[in-house]
This record gives structure tokens, sequence and C-alpha cells, in this order.
């Protein structure tokens, strides 16, 4: 559901008692962990069990399975103050009704992230792809330079496993969504732009209206803005950036970056690069992750850190320092010579830089992808597409589409996928419990099997390697 957000947003400490509604979800898990740990008393609810559930728990906060109005208002008493609200939530959801009848106030995720942000100094990371990544490599340097800023991740962290924390310094590094507009509601000191490439069109409607939300939010900026210029539609950016008299720092591989990666070379699981500024080499760079889109997210997270007035030695160290974010491009084991990585990607543009890293995984063997497609909105939109990205596994296993908060279309299935793929070694597999199978059928020692998608799919790679150990 869609909430208006107010005019006017409170501190954290002036919300009174707390409700999420959608706990369990990476935005509002990370919102709840930030005020529990400045002293706000905090509640939750979702619709099942998960392992976010017991971590929140751990740190004193009630989580409930399930959606009640007892929740909210109890046996004559009024149980919350406040109620932040995910986006998949439906108006009918109890917990908002009891919260509407009596008189509980009711804020949107966007509204509450302004909320944290408020008296810190922000630096918010948006684009159509790699906003988590940028987010956790900005935050993993900073920390390597003894800075403690409070962060706010789509993601856990692998080095911390967690996706939020509330630092003692005045930086505050945000993951800026933009999917529901979300981003146009925060006030940042300085800001990073990966990418802009449509997508989210069941929000914006139009190629037109989403680039012109990047644009909207270069007005929300107080500072600087990182871009990255090998994109188009971030370069789009950089002419009204600086109209609007922001500091707009270009990044990439392009000749005439303000900050430009070159010498980019992969090897294994490692990825490194050199960097200049102007005519001066600053130094190299060696990632632990593989993919040329990580060196560009590097690069944009290092030009924030240099704007900030950190040291690049220290920078590069702590980005080299980076195990990965859980779900991107995430190793989840391996057995009898097969490895297993799991990743998020559900776009084209991300589906093909994945696939361009685990070649560089793969060596002589060959590269086994199950991609589970989600929404249909984007199927539609995106699906022939998807299906040439995928063309780089050597084998594809295409899973029903992910409908989420979407009704399923018996025009739009898993087959348009399917057949875009430019060669024959590709099935459809419908039924969830038989796709772990189907990867195992293929694999065979010194390959690599990726799950791909932002759906349930990442359950698929413990049930590959259960498999898998049967076979030693």
């Amino acid at each position: 559901m869609k909430i208006a957000v107010p005019e006017n947003i409170d501190a954290p400490e002036e919300l009174g008692r707390v409700h999420f509604v959608g706990i369990g979800g990476a935005g509002l898990s990370a919102i709840a962990r930030i005020m529990a740990a400045r002293g706000v008393p905090v509640s939750g609810c979702d619709g099942q069990e998960s392992p976010v559930l017991d971590s929140l728990r751990a740190l004193g906060i009630e989580c409930h399975v399930g959606h009640d109005a007892s929740h909210v208002f109890h046996a004559g008493q009024q149980r919350a103050d406040t109620l932040v609200v995910s986006t998949a939530v439906a108006e009918t959801n109890p917990d908002v009704v009891a919260a509407g009848q009596h008189a509980i106030t009711l804020l949107p995720r966007s509204a509450a992230v302004q909320s944290m942000l408020l008296n810190r100094k922000a630096i918010a990371i948006a684009g159509t792809h790699g906003k988590t990544t940028t987010t956790s490599l900005l935050t993993v340097a900073l920390r390597h330079c003894g800075a403690d800023p409070s962060f706010a991740i789509g993601g856990e962290l692998a080095s911390t496993g967690t996706n939020a924390h509330d630092g003692v310094d005045e930086l505050f590094v945000a993951e800026a969504d933009e999917s529901d507009g979300a981003f146009l509601v925060y006030t940042p000191f300085g800001a990073i732009v990966t990418n802009v490439e449509s997508d989210h069109l069941d929000n914006y409607g139009t190629d037109e209206a989403y680039h012109e939300a990047f644009e909207t939010f270069l007005g929300r900026i107080a500072n600087f803005v990182v871009l990255c210029t090998d994109d188009p539609g971030a370069a789009e950016l950089l002419a009204p950036a600086r109209a609007l008299g922001l500091k707009a720092i270009s990044v990439g591989e392009s000749e005439g970056a303000d900050l430009q990666a070159t010498h980019l070379r992969f090897v294994g699981k490692t990825s490194t690069f050199e960097v200049r500024r102007g005519l001066e080499t600053l130094g190299s760079v060696t990632l632990q992750i593989p993919g040329r889109h990580y060196v560009l997210d590097a690069t944009a997270a290092l030009a924030a850190g240099l704007e900030l007035g950190f040291d690049f030695e220290d920078l590069a160290a702590g980005l080299g320092s980076f195990t990965g974010t859980r779900r991107r491009m995430e190793f989840k084991g391996e057995h009898a010579g097969v490895r297993v990585y799991d990743s998020y990607a559900h776009h084209p543009t991300e589906i093909a830089g994945d696939l361009q890293a685990a070649r560089a995984l793969v060596g002589d063997g060959k590269l086994v992808v199950a991609f589970q497609p989600h929404m249909v909105s984007r199927t539609r939109i995106f699906g022939s597409a998807m299906g040439v990205a995928l063309g780089a596994a050597d084998a594809v296993v295409v899973m029903d589409i992910y409908l989420a908060r979407e009704q399923a279309d018996p025009a739009v299935t898993a087959h348009l996928i399917a057949d875009s793929v430019p060669h024959d070694q590709v099935i459809v597999e419908l039924d969830f419990d038989l796709v772990a199978q189907r990867l195992v059928d293929q694999a065979d020692p010194g390959d690599v099997v990726l799950t791909l998608g932002a759906g349930t799919v990442t359950e698929v790679g413990p049930q590959v390697l259960a498999l898998l150990e049967g076979r030693l």
C-alpha cells in the first residue's frame, strides 16, 4: 500500500513506540535495528518466521509471526504510537486497519529512513543496479579508515552478518531505493548514482518518468554527487547536477572521468585495477569479488570516500577487505567439485554482469544457471532481454515467475524468457522442488552452478549442495 509522506518528519525519539508491519524485510529490519539502538521502543510483525526475526529478537525487539490488531491496540490500551508499513502490505492488513481506527500515525518506509537521517551527514547510494554492493563497499572502506558510520543496506554484510548499524560518527551511509520513489524523500549531504536504466515501470509508467525521478533526486542533495559516467543514464545527470550547484564527480573507465579505473584484470575471485585522478595515478585496488561492474561500484565508493576526506591507501585497503554481501555473487559452498553461487540479479543488465563475473570463476568448466524471473510486469517488459543475457551460460534452467505483489498473467510466462535464450541448452522447470535436481543433472566436477533472482531461488543453492553431497 502507498502511504502519504508527512510534510514534517519527526526524529526517531519523537515517534513514541514504533511498530513495523513487514519487519522481516531488508528495508524495515534495518530501520528497526537502528531505532532500537537509539533507544526507541520497537516491535514488529511479519508473515512468516525467518532468521531475520530471530536476529531482531536477539536485540530485544518483540517480533510476531502473523498480523493482528492486538499488536497495535489491545485490551483497551494503545500498544503503538507509530506504524512503519512496508509497501508490500495491503490496506486490509489487521495492524494497519487497527491503526486507522485509533488514529495512530502511519509512516511509509521512506519517511522512517529520513527520520533516521535527520541530524546526520548522510551519503545516499542510488541507481538501478549496484546499490547494495556500493553501499556495502563504502561502509566497509570507511570502517577500515577508523570511522564508525551508521549504515542501512538492502542486504547483509558478510563481514558483520547484519544490514544495519547505528554508529557513533555523524556519517550515515544509506541505500536509496528508487523502486517506489522512496529516495525522493531523503535529504542527503552527498550521493552516488551508479547507473540509470529503466526499471520498476509498474510504478513509474514510462522510461521518461523513471529517468526524471533521478533528476529530481539531485535536487534533494546538499553538497556532492558521484556519477558513473560509463552509464549513459548517469552521465546525463552531470549537467543538471552542476546546474544545481552540486559538485559532480564522474567515475568509470571512460576517458575524462574525474576518477578513472584503468588496467582492469580479473583472475579467479579477484578484480584488480588502477585508479587515476587527472594525470596522477593514485594507486591500485584489488577486490575479492570478480566482475567489471564491481570495479565500477568500488570506484564510485572510493570517490565518495575521497570527497569525505579519507586517505586513498586506507580506502583502497578497506575495499580490498570487502568479502561481499549476502545474495550478491555469494559463495554457497562446494561438493563433488561443483561450486555453487547465489545472486540477486533480476534485470537483464544485472544478469549479464553476474554471468560475466561467473565466467572468471569457471575457467575450463561449464556455467550452469537457474533463473527465477521476478514479477510479471518486469518479465513482460524485459523477458526477451533476460533470455539473451542468459545465453552467456552454458546451460540454463528457467523457473516459474515469482509473482511478488502481482497477479499471474497467462500471457506472460517463463517461456517468454526461455524462447529468447540464443542456444538450445535451456529448459523450463515450473516445479520449484525439481529445480535443484535439474541443475545437478547438468553439473560436472569443475563446473559452477549459479542461482539468480530476487525471490525464493536463493533456497535452491543449499538443495543443490545436498544433492551433490550424495554423489560422494
